[in-house]
């Protein structure tokens, strides 16, 4: 048996003042913990869009109709709300368990031997835009489903799920100076897609605020905006995507590039196709909640897709520490046709 260590006045004092620091000290985690924790918090905060795609669809937006408690009675909800109070109060402790994912990779990271300043950071990041984003959520709220305040939520939840998939990247990789795998024009050409990507769940954005899925069964106020006309534009933003994905593949094959981000490519690609026929199943079958809800989660994957797709232009070895063996990540192919 493991000999457990006695905690003392002073342990406990530490404890209480810094307690990362003490965790730190006494606990460290392996690499693979840390990049498991990473993508714990990576698909909680994809879990969290759904199910609030899923609030929104089943007409529950203001099953709890106030905000921070249920009711202005109640912390909870309470039998007469029925089935929308419980869907609302459900995905307002699926919060908890996001910020339990994201505490759990800030531990880890800082955890981390040597010290990753920047891994520990991403960590903090995210659990700030929860933050920021629960009493954003609880603004929607008390507004009544302001469609604006709407697409602010989804945005950063968008944000969460960006700063989510760098951390998880970061996990896999050193803390040297990135050295890029590919040359400055097919860098350019990915910030094209990542803009275009942007642009595209913006406009998803305003298509779910200008559409007729207001969140609640009640009269609920949308963009005055031509949703046939905000739909069309839509559609070209992702036919733009697909356009330049399909490009940045060729390109890659041309230059020999090297097998990080050609199947990074790919699976964006792949990912791209499916999204696209559940958008157009979607749109030409009425917008079936299930559908639409889909849709939602497709929006999240390619997001992370494309990030991917950008994160894998460079590769990042480990730095060399005095008496510190280095960590093994996920190396890259060294055999490409870009700048060293």
């Amino acid at each position: 048996m493991v000999r457990v260590q006695n905690l003392t006045r002073a342990d406990a004092q530490a404890a209480v003042r810094n307690p990362l620091a003490f965790i730190a000290a006494r606990w460290t985690p392996d690499p693979r913990t840390v990049r498991r924790a990473a993508l714990a918090a990576l698909v909680m905060s994809v879990i969290i869009v759904v199910t609030g795609g899923a609030v929104r669809l089943t007409g529950s937006g203001l099953g709890c109709p106030t905000w921070p408690k249920c009711t202005d009675d109640s912390l909870t909800n309470t039998r007469e709300m029925g089935l929308h109070g419980a869907i609302e109060f459900g995905n307002r402790m699926l919060t908890y368990v996001l910020c339990a994912a994201v505490g759990w990779a800030i531990i880890a990271a800082r955890s981390t031997k040597p010290y990753r300043r920047g891994l520990t950071r991403l960590g903090w990041a995210q659990f700030w835009i929860v933050m920021s984003n629960a009493v954003l959520g609880g603004i929607v709220v008390l507004v009544g489903l302001n469609p604006y305040t709407v697409a602010a939520h989804f945005v950063a939840s968008s944000a969460l799920i960006a700063v989510a998939a760098v951390m998880w990247q970061r996990t896999r990789e050193g803390d040297a100076t990135p050295r890029p795998l590919v040359g400055k024009a097919i860098q350019q050409l990915v910030w094209f897609l990542v803009a275009a990507s942007v642009l595209l769940i913006l406009a998803g954005t305003v298509v779910t605020g200008a559409g007729p899925h207001a969140g609640d069964s009640s009269e609920v106020a949308r963009m005055p905006v031509d949703w046939e006309t905000v739909t069309k534009l839509h559609a070209v933003l992702a036919w733009i995507v697909v356009t330049l994905t399909f490009a940045l593949w060729f390109v890659l094959k041309a230059v020999d590039a090297p097998k990080g981000p050609l199947d990074r490519t790919r699976d964006l690609f792949l990912v791209l196709l499916a999204q696209g026929v559940i958008g157009y199943v979607q749109y030409f079958t009425d917008l079936p909640e299930v559908l639409v809800g889909l849709h939602m989660l497709g929006s999240a994957l390619v997001w992370i897709a494309v990030l991917r797709v950008l994160l894998a232009l460079r590769e990042r070895p480990e730095t060399s520490v005095p008496g510190l063996p280095a960590q093994p990540h996920d190396a890259t192919s060294a055999s490409i046709a870009g700048p060293r």
